[in-house]
């Protein structure tokens, strides 16, 4: 365990700590996947600008004639000849010379990237100070002990020792120039950074430029049985968290539902997101369910608990520099059908008779969390929203999906703002339809990245070709090449014609194997050969092991910017792993993933395998520059809100069920700061646009509705408010402003 910093003296980060791997390593240039024009770009491993601007004068901090030369002595004059007498002075300035140099090398770097980075209006941090400095500036710590905190340190590098909320201790490990920040009095700094080439939170994210080494933290708060096998194998007959839920509840003499708050509480701790920071990953994709908002009566979920678990996530992440991409993972009805949308089942959503009241709720849910995201204490650490998780285009259609984003699309913007620093990146997954088919999708829209998730596991494909074939360049068979022939052009490809496009999960799942990956009881497999032999990896050898990290780099260089799901597998009853092709951890600890992500550079092409390449260019809109929110309104013409007509409702739109929008709204609550600052800090209230007064939907009384997650086939019920389904406008907030909101 490190030493316990000084008391009185601010942990500030060394430089950057040199990679283990060779620094000559072509991978080791700036972090531009293959998938980008060869042409090389300057490394940002440094975010100290080359011409330093000090925060009160625009000019350099340094005379031009001091940027290149040592106190006004150039190489030449060093050498010149003089008098013997002045030699010795001279070569003792010269000295002095070369040692303020290198301090200035070490110090400056420090100074302009952790205690003073640069300014930019549209980048938060500091918020609740005393004084009107811009977000983000200010000396970590203020540069005194802060008496509440248990070592006076209030960030950290490789080797700092690290105190968490129960009083456990454990040693930060980054050694790839990674710190963390954590003020008590400054509890929304945005300083810290996961390692050398990433921008720190209070820097703007490029992307095209940026690249994303992303993971998932899968099973925390939407629970999969494949995930956390052993709370499902405690309760036979569980299939879903519905069940799961109903199981639990009956189950007092256990605790009830107050199980899965345990489960929250445990299954990822801070030391998990250390060390995904220390793995060199520098973006986290948050799975969240609809019920951390609310629920209505007849739904078993634990209601609005998760949320605290929620912040707590999040707040670990701006610790340690990792932006989150939230990702609202189950959907009043479900979305899909899969066990993973909260019920399984048949979708509901904009399909059968309660399509439509279940998009509503859908909406209501999206704009609270949009609300709370969209705070400037937050807008920086979760600067991306996945509004809905694999949503079943071939179910639901193309229009009437169309018709939902743009509604989405339109309630969101009009909350945040548009342009770019207003707000969320809009992220939707391509339904399994192909990115193709998505191409020049809403032109004119405002920052709406494409999501896809490419798995060889579920292709229904024998995989029998081995993956074992020795540890050298040709380790893992035929399966490296087939991840960049397979997923690299057409990624590439939505890049060029979408827009912002992302891999939101993969795995090292080249098979189906895993205990319940497929579901309870489990169905067939059609792996083709023996599961047991990928459901306990103490038995791998060295060549197995090599040919799924292989895989896996392949993997990250088609994809370019991707989240791996998912960080952690839970043990079974058994007492391991038995999923562990889908676990990022596992591999990390013990040889099949790749120790730093950017080893994964330039794999593609070393396997001479095909390509389409991107040159890292969005159009404007695309990024929330000029023409961004500008869609034609002959355009949205086509896809009204509600929709006409939906799949299997057996009526019009217009005669469906719907909510009435008098309901109460729900807020979500700042966190409660523990330990309690010494000075006043601004939380947020929850609302971000006050001038979004709409009442939530509820349901009309008088009406017996249908079930909501079974409502395919059955008959239209009347006094039930068709027609009804259209928002109310909000305001839009003002581009480029901070709306102080005072929710109603």
């Amino acid at each position: 365990m490190a030493d316990h910093h000084t008391p009185g003296v601010p942990n500030i980060p060394l430089p950057p700590s040199p990679s283990p791997l060779s620094e000559d390593a072509p991978f080791l240039d700036p972090p531009r996947a293959s998938y980008l024009e060869s042409s090389p770009a300057t490394p940002r491993d440094s975010f100290a600008p080359s011409t330093l601007i000090s925060n009160n004068n625009s000019g350099p901090l340094l005379p031009p004639a001091e940027k290149g030369e040592s106190n006004g002595y150039s190489e030449e004059q060093a050498r010149s000849p003089g008098k013997t007498k002045r030699r010795p002075i001279l070569i003792i300035l010269f000295g002095l010379a070369i040692l303020a140099v290198v301090i200035l090398a070490i110090i400056l770097p420090v100074y302009f990237t952790v205690i003073k980075p640069k300014q930019r209006s549209e980048h938060s941090g500091s918020l609740g100070s005393d004084t009107d400095a811009p977000a983000g500036t200010g000396p970590i710590g203020g540069g005194t002990n802060d008496p509440e905190s248990p070592t006076g340190a209030t960030s950290g590098g490789d080797g700092s020792t690290v105190i968490t909320e129960d009083g456990t201790n454990f040693t930060y490990s980054n050694k790839f120039g990674g710190f963390w920040v954590s003020d008590p009095n400054d509890p929304f700094n945005n300083n810290a950074r996961p390692n050398s080439w990433t921008p720190p939170l209070n820097q703007s994210w490029a992307w095209g430029k940026d690249r994303v080494f992303g993971v998932n933290l899968g099973g925390l708060f939407v629970l999969e049985p494949f995930i956390s096998p052993a709370l499902f194998q405690k309760y036979p007959g569980s299939v879903d968290e519905w069940t799961l839920s109903e199981m639990m509840a009956a189950d007092t003499a256990n605790g009830g539902l107050d199980q899965l708050e345990e489960h929250y509480k445990t299954f990822i701790t801070e030391q998990d997101i250390a060390e995904i920071a220390g793995a060199g990953l520098n973006w986290i994709r948050l799975p969240v369910p609809y019920w951390a908002v609310e629920i209505l009566p007849g739904e078993p979920f634990l209601a609005k608990t998760s949320w605290k678990y929620i912040l707590r996530v999040i707040s670990w992440c701006r610790k340690y520099g990792l932006r989150v991409n939230l990702d609202l993972h189950t959907i009043p009805g479900s979305q899909n059908g899969y066990n993973h949308s909260g019920r399984l089942g048949r979708p509901n959503f904009l399909n059968g008779v309660m399509g439509i009241a279940n998009a509503q709720r859908a909406l209501e849910v999206m704009r609270v969390f949009t609300q709370f995201i969209s705070q400037p204490q937050y807008k920086d650490v979760v600067p991306m929203f996945g509004i809905m998780n694999e949503a079943l285009l071939s179910t639901i259609g193309r229009s009437t999906l169309t018709s939902f984003y743009l509604e989405a699309h339109d309630m969101i913007r009009n909350i945040t703002g548009y342009g770019e620093g207003n707000g969320p990146y809009i992220s939707i997954h391509d339904g399994f339809g192909g990115l193709d088919s998505w191409a020049n999708f809403l032109p004119g829209s405002d920052r709406i990245a494409l999501d896809t998730h490419p798995y060889f596991a579920f292709s229904g494909s024998p995989a029998t070709s081995p993956i074992d074939t020795g540890t050298g360049n040709r380790a893992g068979g035929i399966w490296p090449e087939q991840a960049c022939n397979r997923w690299a052009a057409g990624i590439n490809g939505s890049r060029s014609n979408f827009g912002v496009t992302i891999s939101g999960e993969f795995s090292n799942g080249f098979n189906d194997c895993g205990l319940y990956l497929k579901g309870i009881p489990g169905r067939s497999t059609t792996y083709g050969g023996d599961c047991a032999d990928w459901e306990d990896s103490s038995k791998w050898s060295a060549a197995t092991k090599a040919g799924l990290q292989r895989f896996a780099m392949a993997s990250m260089d088609a994809l370019g910017d991707f989240f791996f799901w998912t960080w952690k597998i839970g043990n079974s009853t058994a007492g391991i792993v038995e999923a562990p092709l889908w676990s990022y951890q596992l591999g990390l600890r013990n040889g099949w993933m790749p120790q730093d992500p950017r080893t994964a550079m330039g794999v593609c092409e070393s396997l001479g395998a095909s390509g389409r390449a991107f040159d890292g260019k969005f159009k404007s809109w695309q990024t929330g520059g000029a023409g961004a929110g500008t869609i034609a309104p002959s355009l949205t013409s086509q896809f009204p809100w509600p929709p006409p007509s939906i799949s299997n409702a057996g009526a019009p739109g217009s005669l469906l069920p719907v909510y009435t929008p008098t309901g109460a709204v729900v807020t979500l609550a700042p966190p409660t700061l523990t330990p309690s600052p010494s000075k006043s800090v601004d939380v947020g209230n929850g609302w971000f646009n006050a001038k979004d007064t709409a009442s939530a939907p509820t349901p009309i009384a008088g009406c017996t509705y249908p079930d909501a997650w079974d409502a395919i086939g059955v008959a239209v019920p009347r006094a039930c408010g068709g027609g009804a389904a259209k928002r109310a406008p909000v305001a839009t907030a003002e581009a480029g402003t901070i709306t102080s909101a005072v929710h109603p």
